[in-house]
């Protein structure tokens, strides 16, 4: 059998066998581009994911809002007298509204 002239024959034979491979090849070659150019790259998916994330922690935290102001909205409805004197300092004609708050003696 004659042996083939091939100028890369060196540095074939310095890679070792199973990274000659077609399959091995082809595969680094997708994970290759998988990582770097295409649309949907790993380091878009981590930046998506991410953003993920932090939507949920906002929505989250706006559904503890919603929940408290509906509480707020049933509280107004009951007694709006007492909501505008407390909150908004409302009083009558020569009255006078005095707020008692319970001090907190954590020290």
């Amino acid at each position: 059998m004659a042996k083939r002239n091939n100028p890369f024959q060196g540095i074939l034979d310095i890679i070792p066998a199973p990274f000659r491979n077609k399959y091995f090849i082809a595969l680094l070659l997708f994970f290759a581009w998988m990582i770097f150019p295409d649309r949907h790259d790993v380091i878009t998916q981590y930046r998506l994911q991410n953003t993920v994330e932090k939507l949920e922690k906002e929505r989250e935290f706006y559904k503890a809002k919603i929940l408290e102001a509906e509480q707020q909205s049933r509280e107004l409805d009951r007694d709006p007298e007492k909501i505008a004197r407390e909150k908004y300092f409302m009083k009558k004609r020569n009255e006078d509204v005095f707020i008692i708050e319970k001090k907190d003696d954590k020290r």
